[in-house]
């Protein structure tokens, strides 16, 4: 079975860092698209960021030049470092694994129809 458990989340001040991981287990295929969403209160779902099995990445358009997704293949786990945050990124963060890649309704590349992680909370405050 399929298990994503995300970590690192916590509460930071306007402008400071948090750096995000996601440990996969259960996971048999060689090729895969992993990413990042997150969900505000009243907002809807958004893509974050993502990488798949060849290494490119891509980025929700408010994050860039900010946030940068990694991976650590030897240790099955991917990462979200997170810099110059802002109270907007105030959220749950969640981890995503699948096939492949998709674009969502804003234009995002993001894991398609796959597995999630249980999420992890981010608190930017001013």
């Amino acid at each position: 079975q399929v298990q994503l458990v995300e970590s690192g989340g916590g509460s930071v001040q306007s402008g400071g860092s948090l750096r995000l991981s996601c440990a996969a287990s259960g996971y048999s295929y060689r090729t895969y698209c992993m990413g990042w969403f997150r969900q505000a209160p009243g907002k809807e779902r958004e893509g974050v960021a993502a990488i798949d099995s060849d290494g490119s990445t891509s980025y929700a358009d408010s994050v860039k030049g900010r946030f940068t997704i990694s991976q650590d293949n030897a240790k099955n786990t991917m990462y979200l470092q997170m810099n110059s945050l802002k109270p907007e990124d105030t959220a749950m963060y969640y981890c995503k694994i699948a096939r492949q890649c998709r674009y969502d309704s804003r234009g995002s590349h993001v894991p398609g129809f796959g597995y999630w992680g249980r999420g992890t909370q981010v608190t930017v405050s001013s």
